[in-house]
C-alpha cells in the first residue's frame, strides 16, 4: 500500500502492530450458494510468496519497481500465467511512473463476453526497505493462484476476467493510473468493476472491504459474511491503492484489505481477536515484512473470497437451475393490500394528492416535512439459474427542497448492503424506472428494503410502484 504523505486534516497513516488472530475462526463451509466457486489452496498461495521472497533475497532484499527484484517478480508471474493459457501483456509505463520502473503485467482469460469485463488487480512492487511479503506479496500471490485456479477449473464463462499486477504503486499509484489513462473511453466502459487486493495477510489485521455497501462489493461482503467475519469499511485505504485511479474514471471498485499502519480498536479486537491499540501490520514498509509477517488464516479467507467474486461476476454456475423471476416479488404493484411487505406498511395505499405509476395504489415513503424514517421490506428468493438478475422499480421523487444538497434520501438495500442511494437532488416531474443488480444473490434468499429518510424541514416524497425481479 502506498503511504499517504500529505493529508488535508486527518492522517490515514498509523503504524501496524503484531497480534494473534483467534484460532476459533477456522473457516467453516460458506453458506453462500450462488456459485460453486472452488476452494483456493492457501499452501499454493504461500508457495508463490516463497518465490517472491527468494527473488527479493537475490536482489538486494527488495522488489521495488525500479529494481531487478521487480522485473524478476514480473517474469515469475508471467511464466505461470502463460503456461496456464492466459493472454499476457507487459505494459511499459511510459508516462507518470518513476524513471526506470518496470512494466504493468496484464493477463486476460480468453473466454466470456469481451464487452463485459471484471478486473482484479494487486500491486507487485514493494518498498526499498524490505521484501514486501504482506505489502504486497500477499495480494499478488492470492491473485496469481486465483488466476491459475480459474484456468485449471476452466468453467463456462459468461463474462471476461482480466487480472493485473501493477508497477510503481508505492511511488504514487503510478502504474494503475497509467493503465486507466491509456484506455480509450470505449475500453473503459467495458470494465464493469475493478477489485483491488493490497495487504490481505496482516498479522494483527482486520477484515476490511473497499466501498462495503456498494453493488460492486456485494459478492465480497457476502462471502466474508458467510464466515461470520463482520467486515468493515476500509477507511484507512481510501485513495491509497490501485483502485483509486479506476474510481477517478467512474469505474465501480471494491476489494479486500487487512490493514496497514492504523491501529486496531478495542471493538475490533473483541470481534476479530488480536491486540487493540497495536497496528494491523507491525512491519508496514519495514525490513521485517518477511515470510514471518504473514497471517495465513486471513490470506486463505481473502483468496477464497476472490474466487467467490470471480465466479459470481463471470462464471456460468452450471447449477442447471432456471431463471423464472415471475412472482419473485410479491405484490410489487401494491394492489393487493400490504402483504408480503413489512415495516411501515401504512405508506402503502391509494393516496390522495399523488398518482401511482400503474393501477390505483403505491407506496408513499417520506413526504412528511419533518425528521422521519420510513421503510418497507420483503424477502425475495433470486432463482439459482439467474446469471444476471436485477430489481426494477418505478420511483417518483417530489420535493420542496432546492439546490444541489442532499437533505432527504432514499436507499435500496439487499440484506445489509446498500445498492442505490437517491435524494431530493434527483427529483423530477414523474416516475422514472430504475434498477439495481442482484446477480450476486442468485440462489439466495435476501431481504429487500426501501427506506426514505427526511431531515427536519421541507418535504421530499419518494413514491414507489411496480417493483419486480427481472432476468437480466
Amino acid at each position: 500500500m502506498k503511504r499517504r504523505f500529505a493529508v488535508a486534516s486527518v492522517s490515514l497513516a498509523v503504524v501496524l502492530g503484531c497480534g494473534t488472530l483467534p484460532a476459533a475462526a477456522a473457516d467453516s463451509t460458506p453458506t453462500v450458494t450462488a456459485a460453486a466457486a472452488p476452494d483456493v489452496d492457501v499452501n499454493k498461495v504461500r508457495a508463490h510468496l516463497n518465490e517472491l521472497s527468494a527473488i527479493a533475497a537475490r536482489n538486494g532484499g527488495n522488489r521495488r519497481s525500479t529494481g531487478q527484484g521487480y522485473r524478476d517478480s514480473v517474469a515469475y508471474v508471467k511464466g505461470k500465467l502463460q503456461a496456464a493459457g492466459y493472454t499476457v501483456t507487459e505494459q511499459p509505463c511510459t508516462s507518470g511512473c518513476t524513471s526506470g520502473a518496470g512494466p504493468n503485467l496484464i493477463a486476460e482469460w480468453p473466454k466470456g463476453d469481451a464487452n463485459t469485463v471484471y478486473m482484479f488487480g494487486a500491486h507487485l512492487d514493494g518498498v526499498s526497505a524490505g521484501p514486501g511479503m504482506n505489502d504486497n506479496g500477499s495480494g499478488s500471490a492470492a491473485l496469481l493462484e486465483n488466476a491459475l485456479t480459474l484456468a485449471q477449473q476452466n468453467p463456462d464463462m459468461r463474462n471476461r476476467v482480466r487480472f493485473a499486477w501493477w508497477t510503481d504503486e508505492e511511488q504514487g499509484l503510478n502504474g494503475s493510473d497509467f493503465y486507466v489513462r491509456a484506455l480509450s473511453s470505449t475500453e473503459r466502459a467495458k470494465i464493469k468493476a475493478y477489485y483491488n487486493f493490497d495487504m490481505v495477510a496482516s498479522t494483527n489485521g482486520g477484515y476490511f472491504i473497499n466501498h462495503i455497501t456498494s453493488a460492486a462489493a456485494a459478492p465480497m461482503k457476502a462471502y466474508w459474511d458467510s464466515l461470520g467475519l463482520q467486515p468493515e469499511e476500509n477507511t484507512e485505504g481510501a485513495g491509497r491503492s490501485d483502485d483509486y485511479p479506476f474510481e477517478q474514471y467512474g469505474i465501480p471498485t471494491s476489494g479486500y484489505a487487512m490493514g496497514a499502519s492504523a491501529r486496531k480498536t478495542s471493538a475490533q479486537a473483541a470481534k476479530w481477536g488480536g491486540t487493540s491499540g497495536s497496528a494491523y501490520d507491525p512491519c508496514y514498509h519495514r525490513s521485517c515484512d518477511t515470510l514471518t509477517n504473514i497471517n495465513t488464516t486471513g490470506l486463505d479467507r481473502a483468496s477464497d473470497g476472490i474466487a467467490y467474486t470471480v465466479w459470481q461476476r463471470a462464471v456460468n454456475t452450471g447449477t442447471g437451475g432456471t431463471c423464472d423471476t415471475t412472482g419473485a416479488v410479491g405484490n410489487g404493484g401494491f394492489e393487493s393490500g400490504t402483504s408480503p411487505w413489512t415495516g411501515n406498511t401504512a405508506t402503502i395505499g391509494a393516496h390522495a394528492g399523488q398518482a401511482p405509476h400503474g393501477g390505483t395504489r403505491f407506496a408513499w415513503l417520506g413526504g412528511n416535512g419533518s425528521t422521519s424514517t420510513e421503510s418497507i421490506s420483503q424477502t425475495v428468493t433470486v432463482p439459482s439459474g439467474c446469471t444476471r438478475a436485477s430489481l426494477a422499480y418505478w420511483l417518483h421523487i417530489d420535493t420542496d427542497e432546492s439546490g444541489s444538497r442532499a437533505y432527504d434520501r432514499f436507499t435500496v438495500r439487499a440484506g445489509g448492503t446498500t445498492l442505490a442511494t437517491l435524494s431530493n437532488v434527483d427529483a423530477g416531474s414523474g416516475y422514472v424506472q430504475r434498477s439495481v443488480d442482484l446477480s450476486a444473490y442468485a440462489g439466495q434468499t435476501v431481504t429487500l428494503t426501501f427506506t426514505a429518510t427526511e431531515d427536519y424541514t421541507l418535504q421530499t416524497g419518494f413514491l414507489l410502484d411496480d417493483v419486480s425481479l427481472r432476468n437480466g
